[in-house]
């Protein structure tokens, strides 16, 4: 799935659209409200190593309250704005087992594989750790608006608009628990006259269809399996050799390929 899919393949200019829009009255109404719910997800996050992967983020300050000591700000592309490293979340430069929480923002929405990026995520995480997912829902008045403009390759109308069910599916596969979840952008993205008009709508959805909110955040953790050992009962156990057959002897005990078995012994 490349962002070229929808996305103009001037990938410079759509980071600069994606920023621009963000500082826009519809973005930043949007990066407040997207914030607030990070902050509230992160605020009991534990360990040592937190990664935020974005794409337009100039700051962080929603992780002021998150008590996880180093975090470390990755840029998906050249000049996302302010970053400690750039790298693709299809190719994270981090080591295995390393971090104790991953943010994706918006991150599967331009990038060009997806499910790649969960997959390198999944890798990286500790047992047990955490990954906050925030992504734009196609099935939405903002999907409707995305319908209409996103010939125009300028984002975030050229965005994948991954649904909640199919990222949920995915992080299931990857063997992901989901822990919480909450939507925020239920009014669509028109100008601000209309925006103080459609105040209740915002409250109204959050009550009675959810499903339909503009955008989803959701945190899920990393299960790992465990097996518990059986004690092999070793008394009776009988090991054939590769190729080797199987005959019944003359004195009702049974020879493989000229060995004796035990009923040779005792017989």
């Amino acid at each position: 799935m490349r962002p070229s899919w929808h996305c103009d393949d001037r990938s410079r200019d759509i980071r600069q659209s994606l920023v621009d829009w963000f500082r826009g009255s519809n973005g930043g109404r949007l990066d407040a409200a997207e914030q607030d719910i990070l902050q509230r997800f992160s605020r009991d996050l534990f360990g040592y190593y937190l990664v935020y992967l974005h794409h337009f983020a100039e700051q962080a300050d929603f992780l002021d309250e998150c008590p996880i000591r180093k975090k470390l700000l990755l840029c998906a592309s050249p000049g996302a704005g302010q970053c400690d490293l750039c790298a693709l979340g299809e190719r994270l430069p981090l080591r295995t087992d390393g971090l104790d929480a991953v943010i994706l923002r918006h991150t599967l929405d331009f990038a060009e594989d997806p499910h790649q990026v969960l997959r390198e995520v999944e890798r990286v995480l500790i047992p047990e750790g955490r990954v906050l997912v925030v992504g734009f829902n196609p099935w939405s008045l903002w999907g409707l608006w995305r319908l209409f403009l996103k010939w125009r390759g300028r984002a975030p109308w050229c965005g994948h608009f991954l649904s909640y069910r199919r990222v949920a599916d995915w992080l299931g596969l990857l063997g992901f628990d989901i822990e919480y979840t909450d939507v925020a952008a239920f009014t669509p993205p028109v100008p601000d006259r209309w925006q103080r008009k459609l105040g209740p709508l915002e409250r109204l959805g959050r009550r009675v269809w959810p499903m339909f909110a503009g955008v989803y955040v959701i945190r899920a953790v990393k299960r790992v399996s465990t097996v518990t050992p059986m004690r092999l009962r070793w008394q009776g156990l009988r090991v054939l050799s590769p190729g080797g057959v199987v005959e019944p002897s003359a004195r009702g005990g049974l020879h493989m390929n000229g060995d004796v078995t035990e009923g040779d012994r005792n017989g």
